[in-house]
């Protein structure tokens, strides 16, 4: 009797799947924690504080970091941003456009500008336009010159996004639109354009955070003090210093603004999806 009843007893110990998936992720948990407080204990914090910690060198970056650095790294993000978004949208409607010419040239120049580098791109805005024709300068100055350049190159991510976007939006919505006697240009702009938008805003938000990231580059137009972005603001206290602390300070900035939009995209592709 205990025999036959051996097998039923084993089978009613055998664990559920949803219960094998509790222990496995109750072991990666523990794994986990062991292996930071490992870490933890084997750090020698007092070297690591003295070599990326510096109280000192912080307090001589501050307020500075804020008014210059995080300000000015702002405003060089926003202003590529804004040109980049324009022009994106006109690049997206042209490499839509019935006209073979302009689907052409949208696409020679979203192909060109997503594979050259930022820094080539930005160096030749700043100085091969000067150069090209003589005598024209930047509304805006330094600024504007950074928007163009930064914005050039985002733009062509940007017009892929908008493109997808549109055409992401049912036909069915276009068809109706014009049967209702509106242009192909009514439709787009007050139907279709308005939901690809929404199904865009994810996407770009995610090249605001690389806006921000890619605002590093400004050193190469040759800045001044009061211009400087984050990471030229840190290097040069990096150089006065001769400690990477200006760096952390720095990387902690640029943080405090990605962090917010990461969470930002995380509650707007959430919604998004509950809407669809």
């Amino acid at each position: 009797m205990t025999a036959t009843m051996s097998p039923a007893l084993g089978k009613g110990r055998r664990l559920t799947r949803r219960q094998r998936a509790r222990v496995v992720r109750g072991i990666q948990y523990l794994v986990g924690i062991a292996v930071i407080a490992l870490l933890a204990t084997k750090t020698d914090w007092a070297v690591f504080s003295a070599s990326f910690l510096r109280s000192d060198i912080f307090r001589s970056m501050w307020p500075r970091v804020i008014t210059v650095g995080l300000v000015n790294t702002i405003i060089y993000t926003l202003l590529a941003f804004a040109f980049a978004f324009v022009l994106g949208l006109f690049l997206a409607l042209m490499k839509l456009s019935s006209v073979g010419l302009y689907r052409w040239i949208a696409t020679g120049y979203i192909e060109f500008f997503r594979g050259v580098p930022a820094l080539v791109v930005l160096f030749m805005v700043a100085y091969g336009i000067p150069a090209a024709y003589p005598g024209v300068s930047f509304p805006g100055g330094t600024y504007g010159m950074v928007m163009v350049g930064l914005g050039v190159t985002a733009a062509a991510y940007m017009a892929e996004t908008f493109r997808a976007g549109i055409q992401a939006v049912p036909k069915g919505q276009t068809e109706a639109a014009r049967s209702q006697g509106m242009t192909h240009a009514q439709a787009m702009t007050t139907i279709v354009i308005p939901q690809a938008f929404r199904i865009v805003i994810p996407p770009l938000t995610n090249e605001l955070i690389l806006l921000v990231k890619d605002s590093s580059l400004v050193y190469v137009v040759g800045v001044t003090t009061a211009q400087y972005e984050l990471t030229k603001f840190a290097q040069d206290f990096l150089n006065r210093s001769v400690n990477p602390t200006p760096l952390i300070v720095g990387a902690c900035c640029y943080l405090a603004i990605t962090l917010p939009l990461s969470t930002l995209v995380r509650q707007l592709e959430r919604r998004y999806a509950k809407a669809r």
